[in-house]
């Protein structure tokens, strides 16, 4: 009887990690032949496809919005002569239509004021117009991701025109050389800590801005939903084999460590290989929007292909924070599915072991919203939640070197430790035969 408390499963003797890779082959081969393998990868595709194709359906319901931008200049007679033009020049076709205006410009005077408004998301943009020492206007539109590519284009046609008329104001009858207005778009966040697409001026290209949000959505929910999904696929394949009664043959024939990570390597291939069979789809949504809107709207200038936004760089940062990140869920999963007796008690897990990935998921939407609060930064370093929120924010583009060697190191280090847990857990747990998942009971697995 005192034997029965030993660490469970083979301690030494021949197999070594040639165990755990029979364990890792036997679960991966389960699983990508398995009908829940290809249902999901069918349904996870289809929803990938429709967040790709998000970018085509903001452009057919921007047509029907109003962009509030606030117009910001020292000079107030310069101020309203802009909101006078920008007015006339962009808002008359839908007015003549009898529809809505395309725009609805408001002066303010404090540009501290207007950046603010931006921040917060209470405007699309705020345009700031200058006059440089030559003459000509400067015209500089904050903006997070609230204004779409093409109406970014437009606000440049219409500072265009608002250069003409202030121009043919000041010098009638000049022979002064008409001066063409400067027009860059920038984030406020970026322009404040001088990072973003181009340092040298904080500037950030609307139409790249907005492919990288959708870039960034795409691998956010596709790593939410992956990690929950497989995490709950591992902790389902150690109740099933407890429940079975396998358990008792395979920990006669390796170790718990193998048993454990052999688990996590199967079924972690399991999850890059449907990961790649739903990216590739994806992708040529992505690629084949712009196209289809062109031919649907209208072609426009100012719009980037949507894959503008996925660099060789991001693609990287996400096979590692995906890697990662399923190495650390799943042996959280692990370890609490060696807890359960029945397959019925994985639905009391299933939620209390989602919630560390919701609390991450928020985070991460908010960020690709363009927030960089500091409650964001310091969740894109939480390991539990780094997976998603990092993502979200390199995305975007806001992340300093040392930010992400931290965040990485985080998870780095993480991992193992959260492993040799579920480890501990499992040599005991797959002793429990009949007791009702609890706290107490988890605790005093830890403590053996």
């Amino acid at each position: 009887m005192t034997g029965a408390r030993e660490p469970v499963g083979r301690t030494e003797g021949s197999g070594g990690a040639g165990n755990a890779v029979l364990v890792a082959r036997r679960e991966y081969r389960e699983r990508v032949r398995s009908r829940a393998f290809v249902f999901s990868t069918i349904l996870l595709a289809g929803l990938a496809i429709v967040i790709s194709l998000i970018p085509l359906a903001v452009r057919l319901v921007d047509r029907a919005t109003v962009t509030r931008i606030v117009v910001v200049s020292e000079d107030a007679l310069l101020a309203d002569r802009a909101i006078s033009t920008l007015d006339q020049f962009l808002n008359t076709d839908t007015a003549e239509r009898g529809g809505a205006p395309t725009f609805l410009f408001e002066r303010l005077d404090d540009p501290a004021v207007a950046r603010r408004l931006v921040q917060d998301g209470a405007v699309a943009g705020a345009m700031v117009v200058e006059r440089g020492s030559d003459g000509g206007l400067d015209a500089t539109v904050l903006s997070i991701g609230g204004l779409t590519p093409d109406r970014a284009q437009l606000l440049q046609v219409g500072s265009f025109a608002v250069g003409i008329l202030d121009w043919t104001a000041a010098n009638p009858g000049s022979t002064n050389p008409f001066i063409i207005p400067g027009f860059q778009v920038t984030d406020p966040n970026v322009a404040t800590t001088g990072t973003g697409a181009n340092p040298q001026d904080g500037t950030i290209d609307p139409a790249e801005y907005a492919s990288r949000r959708i870039v960034g959505i795409v691998f956010v929910v596709l790593s939410f939903l992956t990690l929950v999904f497989y995490g709950l696929w591992v902790a389902s394949g150690v109740v099933a084999e407890k429940a079975g009664r396998v358990m008792e043959l395979l920990i006669s024939a390796a170790t718990a460590p193998q048993l454990v990570i052999g688990k996590i390597l199967g079924i972690g291939m399991a999850g890059l290989t449907q990961v790649s069979l739903v990216l590739l789809p994806s992708l040529v949504a992505l690629l084949a929007s712009g196209e289809i809107g062109n031919q649907l709207i209208g072609p426009e200038a100012g719009t980037a292909p949507s894959l503008a936004g996925l660099s060789p760089g991001l693609l990287a940062a996400f096979l590692v924070y995906f890697t990662l990140g399923f190495g650390l869920y799943a042996a959280m999963y692990a370890g609490a599915g060696s807890l359960l007796s029945r397959a019925e008690d994985l639905q009391t897990i299933a939620l209390p072991l989602s919630i560390p990935a919701i609390m991450g998921y928020f985070p991460a939407v908010l960020a690709l919203s363009g927030g960089s609060s500091a409650f964001i930064k310091f969740a894109s370093y939480v390991p539990l939640w780094s997976p998603f929120v990092m993502i979200a924010r390199l995305s975007i583009g806001r992340v300093e070197p040392w930010e992400l060697v931290l965040s990485i190191g985080l998870l780095v280090i993480t991992v193992p430790l959260m492993t040799l847990l579920a480890i501990r857990v499992y040599r005991a747990g797959v002793l429990l035969y009949g007791q009702p998942p609890t706290i107490g009971l988890f605790v005093r697995t830890l403590r053996g």
